[in-house]
């Protein structure tokens, strides 16, 4: 008996160091144990110059979202803006060439409208990229470590996944998970490939559902499926996007999971998320490769901030 428990006990050793490794093995980082950026190590400025072979005919296409108080927000978020010194034409000028000004003050949540996730923004059971603990870099001042602030600009080389088009639909139902299997045929069909170093963009059509029912909108979405994660972060990718406002599939793919592919890509892989994308424009004039260029407002701290992407064909 006395064997049979001794073995017993090694047996559930062995299987629970196997587990923790089966949890842990995302980390360290492919890109180093002590790296804060990810995929952002992809870069380089040969990257930037490929990129900018692409541009043919200067278009550019904002694929930011105007963010304001009506804006379709995840809850609790909001935005308020408030109108300071306010030049209402009755307040006295100043100095003798009669200068009036506004300045204005704005409370808001940084992952509201188009926005870019960092790697401090989701993890996997109080750890995050490169297996980091919370306790080590969340302040309730701001992130020590992986704040948006830190990230150097993203100039790379952009493509739009038309996954509306290549599904036969205006708008793809809610739910509708886009997973490798479509990745690669719509690339195919498109007649692109994703490179190390890409931002990839989908369209799904789900940012028209904004304009026309703002409640639904936030409900539910199509979006990238786990799969498709896993597939997108294997070839390098910098950050995945999508017109929508969480970029993964909602609902679910598996009952009962929570989010799955922001903890996939931002803690297991360093891969970052671009959330409510406009990319109508592109896909109605069918640009599938472009020049992304993104200066990231530097706010110290920061897990999300809003943004302003430009892609430029």
């Amino acid at each position: 008996m006395r064997q049979w428990l001794i073995g017993l006990a090694l047996f559930t050793a062995v299987l629970g160091d196997s587990v923790r490794a089966e949890q842990n093995d995302w980390y360290p980082s492919r890109y180093g144990a002590e790296d804060s950026l990810g995929a952002i190590n992809n870069l380089s400025a040969a990257k930037v110059l490929q990129a900018a072979r692409l541009v043919k005919t200067g278009k550019t296409y904002a694929l930011g979202v105007p963010t304001g108080p009506d804006t379709p927000t995840y809850p609790p978020r909001e935005y308020s803006i408030t109108v300071l010194q306010l030049d209402d034409g009755t307040g006295k000028p100043v100095g003798s060439n009669h200068v009036v000004s506004n300045d204005d003050l704005l409370i808001t949540w940084m992952g509201i409208g188009s926005q870019i996730d960092g790697l401090g923004h989701a993890g996997i059971d109080h750890r995050y990229y490169n297996g980091v603990p919370a306790g080590e870099f969340i302040k309730p001042n701001g992130l020590t470590r992986f704040s948006v602030h830190t990230l150097p600009p993203i100039v790379t080389r952009g493509v739009l996944l038309d996954m509306a088009k290549h599904l036969g639909k205006q708008v793809l139902e809610p739910g509708t998970a886009i997973n490798r299997a479509q990745i690669e045929a719509a690339s195919k069909a498109q007649g692109v490939r994703i490179e190390r170093g890409d931002v990839v963009l989908l369209h799904t059509g789900w940012l028209n559902v904004a304009d026309s029912d703002p409640q639904g909108f936030m409900k539910g979405e199509p979006g990238l499926g786990l799969e498709g994660a896993r597939y997108l972060a294997s070839l390098g990718v910098v950050a995945v996007g999508a017109d929508n406002w969480a970029l993964e599939a909602v609902p679910s793919e598996e009952p009962g999971v929570f989010f799955p592919v922001h903890p996939e890509l931002l803690a297991k892989n360093g891969t970052y998320i671009l959330e409510t994308m406009d990319t109508r424009a592109l896909a109605a004039d069918g640009v599938y490769e472009f020049l992304f260029v993104l200066g990231q407002p530097r706010f110290v701290g920061s897990a999300q901030t809003i943004i302003n992407p430009v892609a430029i064909r």
